[in-house]
């Protein structure tokens, strides 16, 4: 009966969105270390671009991570192909396995969103799938194996899509489509169905943040961590992805690049909303200085740790959702 009902689970999860067949499991000290990376912006211009692949390479040898992902915005030149199959050597050597969402700048260069994506799904380290009959290529979903080989985390890849398509009437940047969030709602619901009910902690990548990140900075009865130093460049439209996430109340954290020169994380309705640190150098905007952003999940718990690691091994912004969000507000 456990088998049969497991076999059915897989069925539901393959109806709604493939999940890869590459394991990913929390080590044995509980925890499973993802890397964020954004905003590299890759042309081979100037020679611009080995600096970033040595960032890249100084902290996956500092941190370790048990995934990468890559926020967006990766390769800005036409065939991508030979940037990604680098990407891949860097993190093959180091048995590390990474993913890709899909940015707005990244489909500006002669290559469809899909034929991206098909790109990407070849490299045997790369997880990064697509869900077909959705609004965009890299949407995807990830679990993650506890010490009883039962998914205790969840990791969405979700494809924030690039500029709106009815500029007639909206211009500005595109939005979560309907299907996407029914698809997301859909592979929510089996997971915690498996789980007895209970929603498993998750966490979700994309590239544009959405209209929430204003409200997880001006939100005056939590703290926050990072920079805010540009405005937020979300798309008009709100959708209501976040919406669908408070609802489902398995996603902890977002995690989005796009906004090169903010790296805060705060807090919306119990989500934390985070960006991660611009990656690019000398080939994106910005005087912060490069690095990437660390999340270290803990098994078990609806809980992780974060901080940014920048190029030469400072830490900052260190902090712990939920309890480093949580304030004392004075009685009235």
């Amino acid at each position: 009966m456990r088998q049969f009902k497991f076999l059915l689970f897989l069925l539901m999860l393959a109806a709604a969105g493939m999940v890869s067949a590459q394991k990913l499991h929390f080590n044995k000290a509980g925890e499973f270390k993802i890397l964020q990376f954004t905003d590299t912006h890759i042309d081979y211009k100037h020679g611009s671009n080995d600096p970033v692949f040595e960032l890249i390479a100084e902290i996956v040898d500092a941190e370790r991570p048990d995934l990468v992902m890559l926020t967006g915005d990766i390769v800005t030149r036409e065939k991508p192909a030979e940037v990604y199959q680098r990407f891949e050597k860097l993190f093959a050597d180091r048995k590390t396995p990474w993913s890709v969402v899909l940015g707005n700048h990244d489909e500006e260069h002669g290559s469809t969103r899909a034929e991206i994506v098909e790109m990407l799904k070849k490299f045997p380290n790369c997880l990064t799938t697509m869900v077909p009959g959705i609004k965009g290529a890299s949407n995807f979903v990830l679990s993650v194996a506890g010490k009883d080989k039962k998914t205790k985390a969840v990791i969405y890849g979700l494809d924030s899509n690039g500029y709106s398509k009815i500029k007639d009437r909206i211009d500005g940047y595109d939005w979560f489509g309907l299907d996407q969030i029914a698809w997301y709602k859909k592979v929510s619901s089996a997971f915690t169905q498996k789980n007895g009910g209970i929603p498993v902690p998750s966490l979700a990548f994309f590239h544009i943040p959405f209209t929430e990140y204003n409200d997880a900075w001006d939100n005056k009865s939590t703290n926050h961590f990072g920079e805010k130093n540009e405005k937020i460049s979300c798309p008009e439209i709100n959708s209501g992805m976040f919406a669908a996430m408070v609802e489902c109340n398995d996603v902890m954290g977002t995690f989005v690049g796009h906004d090169h020169v903010n790296d805060y994380i705060g807090l919306s309705h119990h989500i934390a909303l985070a960006f991660g640190r611009c990656s690019g150098g000398k080939n994106a905007y910005g005087e912060l200085p490069d690095g990437g952003r660390v999340i270290v999940l803990k098994e078990g718990e609806r809980s992780f740790d974060t901080w940014i690691h920048e190029k030469g091994g400072k830490i900052v912004y260190r902090c712990n959702y939920p309890n480093s969000f949580i304030t004392t507000l004075p009685k009235k």
